[in-house]
């Protein structure tokens, strides 16, 4: 199985930080509501203790205006209190935007980006594994925008407050509970950054090799029972399974010894305060009423400094998770536009590789070095050679799935790195080997060559492929789901398609990788049909396996190690006696006769 380990990347906490910072910097007045509310809230809370304070003084007391400083000292609590509450209201509902917006556009932006990233980037990563990195990073996004704002901003709210109201009164009552709170913070940064991250990262990467394992063997699902593989996949998720619980049971073993060490901590700071105020009573510098100040300060303080740990945690268990989805959104997209890129409509489709060399990356060698070919407009031209001869670099180039090393490939005299991807792509119409389609209905499907055609169009594009009489017997006609890539369909239903497909395109440029491959006789005749009206009028480019489907090409170019060693027509090519695609031609026929024999 091949995966991307996550390692451990320079900084992860500050990128985090500055790529959510970046996202609420594009809503500025929904953030700054948000920080007035929930500091508002919080200050009113500060003076609870304050009025909670006079109101046992006026109880001790006892004197003739005790009725009316005990009225007084509720009502401000209750008044505190309504505003804490309507606060806090504002402030959800500005976060609830906030974090909702944020969590849209991260997800828009992070999918936007794997549809541009490079053919080599989805071939070296799985589906299932990148789907978690994204989910799981939008969840974080929501965690780690609740614990700065809901949580650890009310924290550094009271903290401050609560020592400036203690050291008014009680200028070492303030440095006690000011050092305390900050050792308390400090223990606990360090537990959780630098103790319980890096466990946690490593178990967040087998996370996400857990969720690609799962959709590796599930995607195949197919060939686990061809091959009554279901105990061997069985097997072979349990050993992923036993190295995620590991590495997982550390993450949480280390944050349970984190959280003691915080307890103990607090535990001290607690003796500290309540011991001083005891003194300070002992002393008669404290009143009853001063006690119930400092004791009722301390319980707030120290149920938001308990708090502080979970919230710490949180803060590094978010920035562990955000921590893949920020990576991806740092990488670069392979084959980029042009600055300046503009749109691209082919006329004629003359395709012309100009000295191009090329290689892919790792490789020492080039593929091509100096490679010129030239397909006239209108010209059917077919593709045949040893696998990894460089036919299908040579499609891929052309759809600049890769950007060539130097030299260029033009269309119509228009260099290809010059126009936008998306525009040349519209000029091309390409026809796989094995169709992918979309778990989505066949009318989707088909339109997806031309987004908006009518249900008319649609149904005259599967004529022209051969497929509308199929669909039509189908209960749910063209409304009817294909199942993921297609899977519902024979593959030659799936091929019909997929013409249907580039019949509405209406491209000029058509590409046909053995489409009739791998097929029974009947369909097979269906889709040569349906093939030789599509290929009319167009560029055609045909890589073929099977050489006799490219008989009728005008040309045949014949690669050998990223070079054409051979053009011509099929009856030019057969009249060489040492040529190579008459070996081939003859191997492929000799092959044949022996398969009719067996």
């Amino acid at each position: 199985m091949s995966v991307q380990t996550s390692t451990r990347r320079p900084e992860p906490f500050r990128a985090v930080l500055a790529f959510t910072f970046g996202h609420w910097a594009r809503q500025p007045l929904t953030v700054s509501a948000i920080v007035a509310a929930i500091t508002l809230m919080t200050t009113a809370n500060l003076f609870v203790p304050v009025f909670a304070g006079q109101l046992v003084d006026a109880i001790a007391r006892a004197g003739p205006d005790a009725t009316e400083v005990a009225t007084g000292a509720l009502a401000s609590i209750v008044a505190v209190g309504v505003l804490a509450v309507a606060f806090r209201h504002l402030g959800f509902l500005a976060i609830t935007r906030l974090t909702l917006t944020t969590m849209e556009r991260v997800a828009q932006d992070a999918f936007a980006r794997l549809q541009r990233f490079s053919t080599d980037w989805h071939a070296n990563n799985f589906a299932g594994s990148t789907v978690r990195k994204i989910t799981r990073g939008m969840w974080a996004l929501d965690l780690l925008t609740d614990t700065i704002l809901i949580a650890l901003l009310p924290s550094l709210v009271v903290l401050f407050g609560t020592t400036i109201l203690l050291a008014w009164r009680w200028p070492a009552m303030g440095l006690v509970v000011l050092a305390g709170a900050v050792l308390y913070v400090g223990v606990t940064l360090f537990l959780s950054l630098r103790f319980v991250a890096p466990a946690a990262r490593l178990a967040n990467a087998w996370d996400t090799r857990l969720g690609g394992a799962l959709a590796d063997a599930i995607s195949c699902n197919p060939v686990v029972k061809a091959f009554g593989a279901e105990r061997r996949e069985d097997d072979r998720l349990a050993v992923v399974l036993m190295k995620w619980r590991k590495r997982t049971r550390r993450t949480w073993v280390r944050g349970t010894m984190s959280g003691s060490t915080q307890d103990v901590v607090l535990l001290a700071l607690q003796a500290s305060v309540v011991g001083f105020v005891i003194w300070l009573w002992t002393q008669g510098r404290a009143t009853p009423g001063d006690v119930t100040f400092v004791l009722t300060s301390y319980t707030v303080v120290h149920g938001y400094l308990r708090d502080v740990g979970q919230h710490v945690h949180n803060l590094q268990r978010s920035v562990n998770d955000m921590e893949e989805l920020v990576a991806m959104h740092a990488l670069p997209y392979g084959v980029e536009d042009s600055a300046g890129a503009g749109g691209m409509r082919v006329g004629a489709g003359r395709i012309v590789f100009d000295d191009v060399t090329f290689h892919y990356a790792g490789h020492d060698e080039p593929l091509y070095r100096d490679f010129s070919v030239t397909i006239a407009a209108g010209e059917k031209v077919g593709l045949v050679g040893r696998s990894g001869s460089g036919k299908t670099t040579f499609i891929k180039l052309i759809q600049r799935l890769y950007d060539v090393t130097g030299g260029r490939v033009t269309i119509d005299g228009i260099d290809i790195a010059s126009v936008t991807q998306s525009s040349l792509r519209a000029n091309i119409a390409i026809v796989q080997q094995e169709p992918v389609l979309f778990h989505r209905s066949l009318a989707e499907n088909i339109a997806y060559g031309r987004p908006g055609a009518s249900m008319a169009e649609i149904a005259h594009a599967a004529g022209l492929a051969n497929a509308h009489d199929f669909i039509a017997r189908l209960p749910r006609g063209y409304a009817t789901l294909v199942g993921e890539r297609g899977v519902k369909l024979s593959g030659g239903e799936r091929q019909r398609v997929a013409l249907a497909r580039a019949f509405l395109a209406d491209a000029p440029i058509l590409i046909l990788d053995e489409a009739t491959s791998s097929l029974d006789s009947e369909s097979e005749a269906l889709i040569q049909q349906a093939i030789e009206r599509l290929m009319q009028g167009r560029t055609t480019i045909v890589i073929a396996h099977r050489l006799s489907t490219v008989r009728a090409m005008d040309r045949i170019l014949v690669f050998d190690r990223g070079r054409v060693v051979e053009e011509g027509s099929h009856t030019a090519l057969l009249a060489r006696p040492d040529g190579a695609y008459k070996a081939l031609f003859d191997r492929q026929v000799s092959e044949f006769g022996k398969s009719m024999v067996a």
